[in-house]
């Protein structure tokens, strides 16, 4: 029997790079699927209509996690859809590079909107609904540990999402529901290439020093996820997994 058989998903921000391949990943293996996204509604109905092409179940929910109603309807339509949630991913995220002397309100609320707020605001929505053996799943980011320059608000972000992590294990472990945290290092996604990092003096930089030799793919994070959502991570909470190819 698929590992996630009979269980319902609600990943953020999934209609491409990490969440798109988490939402396939986690369809692939039974659990029906609630494909969020923001403003790429292209994204998001290639990633439902791939999972139904492959047998699998899932929708499309537009809706800013950094908005407490749309957070909220998010998670309304997934209990409305399917009658119950098991899994949330709390993926959504947005990232700038800026010099401490770049730093502004905008550029900095931007990022904790979504990337901290957000995540809160989903997890709040959600909590209600998960049962026992329910996991809770955010995408945090090496960045804590790396601290690259020119990422101190990014960075900060990402910092916040680990230090929650922790907290929400302690607080919903009586209800034996599971928040685990995963670590990326770079991946190639569409982001990364937008960003510039793929193919740059940045990347030769990083792989030089990842053990493993190369940058992350979205599959890589995704079966990470598949994982952290299964039984087989039962004993795990307030985990974070650097995902990173070994670089520290």
């Amino acid at each position: 029997m698929s590992r996630l058989e009979g269980k319902v998903a609600v990943v953020t921000g999934a209609s491409k790079g990490i969440g798109a391949a988490i939402a396939k990943a986690l369809a692939a293996e039974g659990a029906a699927v609630v494909v969020n996204y923001a403003s790429s509604k292209a994204g998001a109905e290639a990633v439902v209509a791939a999972v139904t092409a492959a047998g699998g179940r899932a929708i499309a929910v537009q809706g800013s996690v950094a908005k407490a109603a749309e957070a909220q309807a998010l998670i309304d339509a997934a209990i409305q859809t399917y009658g119950r949630l098991d899994i949330l991913v709390n993926n959504a995220g947005v990232y700038a590079m800026a010099l401490l002397a770049d730093i502004t309100e905008e550029h900095f609320h931007g990022m904790f909107d979504v990337n901290v707020l957000g995540l809160l605001l989903a997890t709040k929505a959600a909590e209600k609904h998960l049962g026992e053996g329910a996991s809770v799943i955010n995408i945090s980011s090496a960045v804590t540990s790396l601290s690259p320059p020119q990422s101190a608000v990014y960075t900060a972000t990402k910092g916040a999402v680990d230090a929650i992590t922790g907290v929400l294990a302690a607080e919903l472990g009586a209800r034996k529901i599971r928040v685990n945290a995963i670590n990326p290092g770079i991946v190639e996604t569409e982001g990364t290439h937008t960003a510039g990092f793929i193919g740059s003096e940045f990347e030769s930089v990083f792989v030089a020093q990842t053990p493993l030799g190369r940058v992350g793919q979205p599959q890589d994070i995704a079966d990470i996820a598949v994982f952290l959502a299964s039984d087989d991570a039962r004993w795990l909470t307030g985990e974070k997994l650097v995902a990173s190819g070994g670089l520290r």
